[in-house]
């Protein structure tokens, strides 16, 4: 006989097909728009979880494509998940050995980045707890239920801990299947009621199976009262979200529950309109199933004619399908009716017929089991190695965190003797170098009104080493000094000649960058590059990309919630410099529309004075000198300033000529 409607669920239902199609002609449309391959492989899975209730061997074609790519770009979660979507289809197509060996592969992945993804830790157990609930659902149908349980509580105590509470339904079920496969029915149908109650409160669609459970639990203790409560139960939330499936084991179950109270009638009656809803939908098991019920009864009743007519249907379904139980059951069903009619060599004819599949059903179970029991012992070995492995990365781990403990205690104690020297002297050099700070900020002040730098920027780098200084953030004010004196200097040396080498162009504009990375406190990086086939007697104007690199940095990074980044690449063309300034900050568009409102004047005079230069260039050296600014589009935001001047070098000071143009 067929088992009861139990394991929530490997499929629910096949009734779902049209919507579920719909569904993956979306995700296919998503994946061909998809433009990395991490949301690829997420797509991927999520077509192969889609064909789960209607073509399980696509679902394995997609599932594979997904693990393939998640093994090539290293990712985990979805490489876990493909293994449970390659798990599940195996389940369906009944490779029960293959798909304990998928779940198996996915547990050992979810279970090693456990404590080690923080990030997507919520993803992780989520996965893991699906790996164990499958792998529960193998050993159930195995009738292997004390490792159904064993895993089914696992995968239970996770879902509870992340309020998953419609999946900790659908384990509560499961737990109380297993429970109630080992007789145990008062734990069955605790957990049984715990799964109904959460589903009722979620109106989840599938409640009627839990019902029919807690009914055949009460019908088992006897207690017909509260079964048939269970039953009407059942039948109203399967009437309201029908699945026919479902509704045919309804009428079985509920044909028990006639036989059990006495009304055979009734119970004729259930059987045979279970008989009409398996045959909707084509279900032959389902249908040659009930007819060994009306079979039996009708033996039972002594009418060996109607039970012959049921017995045959039986036995006629179950060669079609191939299912050897209902066979065994079905010759032997038809053996008993023979000898009720007095017909002995019939009766012996099917009684040798069901000896002879009963040991070809003995036969195939004595292979299963031996099949099953080399996979389980695979699997308790992997079990236990996999158990040893965590065991080391645990212990590796913490011999780890004692080492940083040590470590940072060790720092601490260092810290604290530096603090303590430190503070020894700090007072008596402090009006000192605060005095010397002073000085040298009042110094760069008179300075830097002779210099062709931007004066909002000089404001602000001298607003930063007062701030510093306010802050007794000596060591920083320090440091600022330095490089703000650096550039100062080069500054000075360079800003009354028409051009300078191209390196010191390069070493102003680092001295620069640097200067504003410690006033934003880090907010971007930078890069500079030279193009290896420039030579170092190339030149250009001084101080020609310092406004386009402040535009960057103020405009561009600094409006950002993110950190920036800035690269300056200088190249050749064949008959230009090509210098590049680009930032990943709000882009032109965003900083154009904000400056709308609130125009820096100095920015504006700056670029102003910048393309006045560009023009005198063209002008002196009859060659092209532009400017072209940019937005970029490559999906990211961001700005690209390109300046193209013509090749200019630097002669040997041999006489008083310092500057050639390369004609």
């Amino acid at each position: 006989m067929k088992k009861p409607i139990l394991l929530y669920l490997l499929i629910i239902s096949f009734t779902a097909g049209f919507a579920q199609n719909k569904t993956i002609d979306s995700l296919l449309v998503v994946f061909q728009k998809s433009k990395n391959d991490i949301d690829k492989t997420q797509v991927l899975n999520s077509i192969a979880d889609a064909y789960k209730t209607s073509d399980p061997k696509m679902m394995q074609q997609y599932a594979t494509k997904a693990l393939h790519l998640a093994q090539k770009i290293q990712y985990k979660i979805e490489e876990g998940n493909a293994q449970l979507n390659l798990g599940n289809a195996n389940i369906i197509l009944g490779n029960y050995s293959q798909a304990l060996n998928y779940f198996a592969l996915a547990q050992s992945i979810f279970e090693n980045e456990t404590g080690t993804n923080s990030k997507n830790s919520l993803l992780i157990k989520k996965g893991l707890a699906k790996a164990y609930g499958s792998i529960g659902i193998v050993f159930a149908e195995q009738s292997n239920y004390a490792k159904a349980l064993l895993f089914h509580l696992k995968s239970v105590a996770i879902y509870e801990q992340i309020n998953e509470f419609k999946k900790c339904a659908q384990v509560y079920n499961n737990i109380g299947v297993a429970y109630q496969s080992q007789g145990e029915i008062f734990k069955a149908l605790e957990y049984f009621i715990k799964a109904q109650k959460i589903q009722e409160k979620l109106k989840d669609i599938h409640v009627g199976i839990t019902l029919t459970n807690i009914a055949n639990c009460y019908l088992k203790q006897k207690n017909t009262e509260k079964a048939f409560e269970y039953y009407t139960k059942a039948k109203t939330s399967i009437d309201q979200n029908p699945d026919p499936r479902a509704l045919g084991e309804w009428y079985n179950n509920m044909g028990l529950y006639f036989l059990a109270t006495q009304n055979p009638t009734k119970a004729v009656e259930s059987w045979n309109e279970a008989i009409q809803t398996f045959a909707s939908i084509e279900d032959k098991f389902g249908v040659a199933d009930t007819h060994l019920y009306l079979g039996q009864l009708y033996l039972n009743q002594k009418n060996p004619t109607a039970a012959m007519s049921s017995a045959s249907t039986a036995l006629r379904l179950a060669k079609e399908i191939g299912v050897l139980e209902q066979t065994v059951v079905a010759e032997k069903l038809l053996s008993a009716i023979y000898d009720q009619q007095g017909n002995a060599s019939q009766s012996l004819v099917h009684f040798k017929l069901y000896s002879q599949a009963k040991d070809s059903l003995t036969n195939a179970e004595t292979i299963r089991k031996s099949v099953e029991s080399a996979m389980n012992f695979e699997f308790d070995k992997r079990e236990v190695i996999q158990k040893e492995e965590h065991e080391k990365r645990e212990l590796l781990l913490k011999e780890q965190a004692k080492q940083n403990k040590m470590q940072l205690l060790f720092a601490g104690l260092f810290a604290l003797l530096l603090a303590g020297i430190g503070f020894l002297f700090y007072n008596r050099m402090q009006l000192k170098k605060t005095l010397t700070l002073q000085k040298e900020l009042a110094e760069y002040e008179q300075k830097a009104l002779h210099l062709q730098m931007n004066p909002h920027f000089v404001f602000n780098c001298l607003g930063s080493i007062s701030s510093f200084i306010v802050q007794n953030g000596t060591h920083s004010a320090v440091k600022y000094l330095a490089k703000f004196s650096k550039l100062m200097r080069l500054t000075l040396e360079y800003s009354k000649k028409s051009l300078i080498p191209i390196d010191k162009e390069i070493q102003s504009l680092q001295n620069y960058l640097e200067l504003e990375q410690l006033r934003f406190n880090n907010k971007f990086s930078f890069t500079i590059s030279k193009d290896d086939n420039i030579e170092d007697d190339l030149a250009l104007p001084p101080l020609l990309l310092q406004p386009f690199v402040e535009n960057a940095i103020i405009h561009g990074v600094i409006p950002s919630k993110e950190n920036g980044t800035i690269s300056v690449e200088f190249g050749l063309d064949a008959n230009n410099l090509i210098c590049t300034i680009t930032d990943n900050g709000i882009g032109y568009a965003t900083s154009k529309a904000i400056k709308e409102n609130s125009v820096s004047v100095h920015q504006s005079m700056a670029l102003d004075i910048t393309k006045k230069r560009l023009e005198m260039i063209a002008t002196s050296t009859s060659k092209k000198a532009e400017v072209i600014i940019e937005e970029l589009d490559n999906g990211r935001s961001g700005t690209k300033v390109t300046l193209h001047l013509p090749i200019q070098y630097i002669e040997k000071p041999t006489n008083n000529t310092q500057l050639t143009t390369d004609n």
